[in-house]
């Protein structure tokens, strides 16, 4: 059981990881995230999650008062201290503690949170039998508004898509953007193979650029799978042969049916469970090693 989480600078017993009343992320969803997962002593694409978390901050003028070497150092003790080997990490980043004012120039000392807990496993028939997912009325933000290369606190876009996945009785939605194409799910992003090719939406229609996304298409390409980043509609998804969807925590969800439509005959793909086989053995060596008594695992390394 994880004990120990880093705030204020600090180590504390995680039920004293409190932050002000006054801390800008909690008043206005002011600051920035990353999930990321270990798999057995390995921190998979560490680095990557914490350039995107720098390139986050930087966009929305955040200071983060650790360089990425230090605070990657930071998240390998917490896991360390908490005795930690297969895990969920959530960096958080707030600008930290101002006043009742909406200016950002007001808060003086960003906040540098990291928590890890032992990750709670998705249900096996998940990933055996599938999941339905149905289309929802909320639309993903605009990309020329809010740009989902930031990864922010603000999620109620995402909270008001998930709200309506519950409510119709399934566990995941299908996002559209402002215009109609497929984006992403309520915080998952969605491929469909269709006559062996595997298509997900660019990001700028909307979507976060995950790395688990990147990931499993690197492993499409290295198993000779033509992939594509291109707009597509429900239409697409309804009439493909197999439907997933990626993220830190579920890894790659098999979808079989949406909107009431049976996604090829009904059962997970034999693309998705190679590309799942794949994407789960280069978590094995694609990270960053968490206890000292072992060297550093290598992207690519054998």
């Amino acid at each position: 059981m994880a004990n120990w989480a880093f705030i204020g600078g600090r180590f504390v017993p995680k039920n004293e990881a409190t932050v002000s009343v006054f801390d800008h992320g909690l008043l206005y969803g002011d600051g920035i995230f990353e999930g990321i997962r270990a798999y057995d002593g390995i921190v998979f694409k560490l680095h990557e999650h914490l350039e995107r978390l720098y390139d986050s901050a930087k966009a929305i003028l955040l200071d983060i008062p650790y360089p990425l070497e230090e605070l990657q150092d930071i998240i390998l003790e917490t896991l360390r201290r908490n005795d930690l080997e297969t895990c969920y990490i959530r960096v958080v980043v707030t600008r930290g503690r101002g006043d009742l004012g909406l200016n950002p120039f007001t808060c003086a000392n960003p906040q540098v949170i990291v928590l890890a807990e032992q990750l709670a496993m998705f249900p096996r028939e998940m990933y055996e039998q599938g999941i339905s997912i149905v289309s929802v009325a909320t639309r993903r933000n605009r990309p020329d508004i809010l740009s989902p290369k930031v990864k922010s606190l603000n999620y109620l876009n995402n909270i008001l898509i998930k709200i309506e996945a519950h409510n119709a009785g399934v566990s995941e939605a299908l996002t559209l953007n402002t215009e109609g194409y497929v984006a992403e799910g309520s915080g998952e992003n969605v491929f469909f193979v269709k006559n062996g090719k595997i298509v997900t939406p660019p990001s700028y229609l909307g979507a976060l650029e995950g790395i688990t996304r990147a990931a499993v298409m690197d492993v499409a390409r290295e198993l000779h799978y033509v992939v594509e980043e291109t707009p597509f509609t429900r239409h697409d998804v309804y009439t493909a042969d197999e439907v997933f969807m990626t993220g830190t925590a579920a890894e790659i969800v098999p979808v079989v049916k949406v909107d009431g439509r049976v996604i090829g005959d009904g059962l997970p793909g034999y693309h998705t469970h190679r590309l799942l086989r794949a994407f789960q053995e280069v978590t094995k060596r694609d990270g960053v090693q968490v206890y000292p008594e072992a060297p550093e695992v290598q992207a690519g390394a054998q």
